[in-house]
């Protein structure tokens, strides 16, 4: 049936980029009108009760707007209904730990799913919540197994990264390094596995090593995902070094100092194709670090390659407007207007459009895996 809108069934999964960057989506995002399709859902349920198609899209419905305890109503309504087909009292239980999965009843879900399990319901739709559910307990290691038989390598590569981060947290480093080897097994070109790496070189305090292994994640991720690795590594070395300039006397470790940081990632991003994205984050490093003249000149080049690029028009307004000569009037809303244009979120997701200031490996809204894309104009 046309409702029928919540069970996509997948034969043959192979490990494709595109199918692994949509294995994330447990819900899929309320259409605009949900509520009035709800409310004549309920209307057509209450006129023919044995509508079990209806009735399982009706709760669907309310589960998408987190309305999970009616939701549940109607999956217990079906499930205790004398004389319901078989297919669907699985179909019931299966839906029913989605909901419990979604109101956080993880217990609750995982048995709901052993009963749709029991009853012949499809194991491969199973398998992908339970994966969805190992990673909601952060049983990292699970959840990527499970990915792992899913073919769908982007989430698998993720978990194993978690995994490996919280292996390295607890000192076990062998077994986090492992970790990470079976996060590049399963995907190369994993900006988390590649990130997690940079991270382990900057706080070894080894330029070389932070720069061969800046060089080959760049090689290896994918060019539209770039600069993610360069949003990071920025915000890591920010954080160290507003450590450092807050108590100059505290040991911060044994991190790359500014000059190699800039001398391990500079040349590596010179040698590549020029990518407007790599050159404003090499600018920003450059800022962090008050390196202001050759800072203006890989904001030029940015703007040469895209000039409607908003941030880097930004960044080279800015350091020029304590040139000019201007009224504290003026200045005053100069400062406020600059201020909230910094306020304004630099990522989207490139399927569903949702905005974020924050870097994400999948989307909050529509569970895409990899879809971030760098706001370079506004109307992005």
């Amino acid at each position: 049936m046309a409702w029928n809108f919540f069970r996509r069934k997948k034969t043959g999964i192979a490990p494709k980029l595109d199918m692994a960057r949509e294995a994330g989506g447990a819900d899929a995002p309320p259409v605009q009108d949900t509520r009035a399709a709800i409310e004549e859902l309920s209307r057509v349920v209450k006129n023919d009760p044995e509508a079990v198609e209806i009735y399982l899209a009706l709760g669907s419905l309310y589960r998408s707007q987190g309305e999970i305890e009616r939701a549940i109503q109607i999956r217990n309504s079906l499930i205790l209904r004398p004389g319901l087909d078989a297919r669907f009292k699985a179909r019931a239980w299966f839906e029913l730990g989605r909901d419990f999965r979604r109101g956080g009843f993880l217990d609750r879900a995982s048995s709901a799913f052993a009963e749709a399990r029991s009853l012949g319901y499809e194991p491969t739709a199973i398998l992908l919540e339970n994966a969805r559910l190992a990673a909601q307990r952060s049983d990292f290691e699970r959840a990527a197994e499970a990915y792992g038989q899913l073919g769908l390598p982007l989430p698998q590569a993720h978990y194993y990264v978690r995994l490996a981060q919280e292996r390295f947290r607890d000192g076990a480093d062998s077994q986090g390094a492992r970790a990470l080897r079976h996060a590049f097994r399963a995907y190369p070109g994993s900006p988390e596995a590649w990130l997690q790496k940079i991270e382990q070189a900057y706080f070894s305090g080894n330029r070389s090593k932070l720069a061969s292994v800046f060089a080959e994640a760049l090689g290896n991720v994918e060019p539209e995902l770039c600069f993610v690795l360069m949003d990071e590594l920025y915000r890591m070395v920010d954080r160290t070094e507003t450590r450092r300039q807050a108590d100059a006397d505290e040991a911060t470790g044994r991190e790359c100092s500014p000059r190699d940081v800039l001398k391990a990632v500079l040349p590596a991003i010179e040698e590549r194709d020029q990518d407007v994205l790599l050159l404003f984050y090499a600018a920003k490093i450059l800022l962090r670090f008050d390196e202001i003249s050759q800072a203006r000149t890989w904001l030029e080049k940015a703007l040469l390659l895209h000039p409607d690029f908003w941030l880097a028009r930004l960044e080279l307004f800015e350091l020029s407007r304590n040139e000019q000569s201007l009224t504290p009037f003026f200045k005053e809303q100069l400062n406020f207007f600059l201020a909230r244009a910094h306020e304004v979120r630099r990522f989207y997701c490139r399927k569903c459009g949702l905005k974020r200031d924050q870097v994400f490996f999948v989307c909050p809204r529509c569970h895409t895996w990899h879809s971030i894309a760098f706001r370079t104009d506004f109307s992005q």
